[in-house]
């Protein structure tokens, strides 16, 4: 498919950190503005574990919202040992929780309250069956002992499977997939597991992190993979499949604590996400199919309806310059940089 514009359905975007405070204010406009709604992750400064602490930051972030935005901010709560089902219960019938956020202890940016014993949660996971609520796995293993680079593949042996056996009805979403083996995972598994796919790993794999040095700034968790696995998620997006759908994993940290001795793990791809994943349609020849992995698959999956909204894109002839950073008072954010060019860019937003 060939074309100069393009309209979808408002996308929404299945995996986002807002983080908390002033940082909030700085980012969020930037996923506000093009997306309908957006699953927030709970990984805050204490974790969001409780359905009242989930509506309370889900009122910050509304009060960060411009007057007249019809973003919705849907909330997740943190899974830890010591959840009550009790809780997530009333999370779920309270309409304050769409997901439940399983973080092995210490596999990413504030995850050292998470998981170690994963039967511990099986009560909870029983509560998810019993309302169809997904559970959402940050997808490895924290084991100091297995390479950072097979955590993923680990995790789906270790623990994902064993999870499925015991519970072969959950809804499970495996979030930010990086390798071969996750693709084929989710394609052999069927309907009730599914995948968010983000941006920058269809963009880099690990070399981009040492190219000319070590670069901070495309530094995540989980980390970027060699190229092949890269390659294994441009096919999964080819092969049409429902089960994968965006969540671009768009995770904010200043500028100043991505270059420090310790840099934080995480990129902010909110400014120019929608404009990058149609790039990769478009190069795949594949536009057509653009709206249901952005606005359609998600949503299916998690039960919701789809926006009513849409988005208007333009194709220019020549590369589109976006911002390098965002700065708020003290605080600057780097924007991902794809190093290729991206020609489309949001042409017109209608809200319905």
């Amino acid at each position: 498919m060939t074309t100069d514009t393009i309209t979808i359905r408002q996308p929404d975007d299945w995996h986002l950190h807002l983080r908390d405070g002033q940082l909030t204010k700085l980012v969020l406009s930037y996923s506000a503005e093009k997306f309908g709604r957006a699953l927030i992750m709970p990984n805050l400064t204490p974790p969001v574990e409780t359905p009242n602490q989930a509506i309370a930051y889900k009122k910050r972030i509304l009060s960060h919202l411009p007057t007249g935005s019809r973003f919705q901010p849907l909330m997740t709560l943190f899974l830890t040992e010591k959840t009550r089902p009790e809780d997530v219960r009333e999370g779920i019938l309270n309409q304050a929780i769409t997901a439940v956020k399983l973080y092995p202890s210490g596999a990413t940016t504030n995850s050292l309250e998470g998981v170690k014993d994963c039967h511990s949660i099986d009560k909870v996971l029983e509560v998810l069956c019993e309302f169809g609520i997904p559970l959402c796995v940050h997808g490895e293993v924290s084991d100091p002992q297995v390479d950072i680079f097979d955590r993923e593949a680990v995790f789906i042996d270790k623990v994902l499977i064993p999870i499925r056996q015991r519970f072969p009805q959950l809804k499970i979403v495996i979030e930010h997939i990086t390798t071969q083996q996750a693709v084929e995972y989710i394609q052999s598994e069927g309907p009730c597991t599914a995948a968010t796919i983000t941006v920058h790993h269809l963009f880099i794999n690990r070399n981009h992190m040492f190219k000319g040095g070590i670069r901070p700034h495309y530094y995540c968790l989980p980390v970027a993979k060699r190229e092949e696995h890269q390659l294994s998620l441009l096919k999964a997006i080819q092969s049409l499949n429902p089960k994968f759908f965006l969540g671009t994993d768009s995770a904010p940290h200043t500028k100043e604590t991505k270059e420090s001795a310790c840099g934080c793990a995480g990129m902010f791809t909110a400014p120019i996400a929608l404009e990058a994943i149609t790039q990769i349609f478009d190069n795949l020849q594949i536009l057509d199919q653009l709206e249901n992995f952005t606005s359609v698959n998600g949503s299916q999956f998690y039960g919701l309806p789809l926006n009513e909204g849409k988005v208007t894109l333009s194709k220019s002839k020549t590369p589109v310059k976006f911002l390098n950073s965002v700065v708020l008072d003290h605080l600057e954010v780097m924007i991902f940089n794809p190093e290729v060019p991206i020609n489309w860019k949001v042409e017109s937003i209608q809200n319905e």
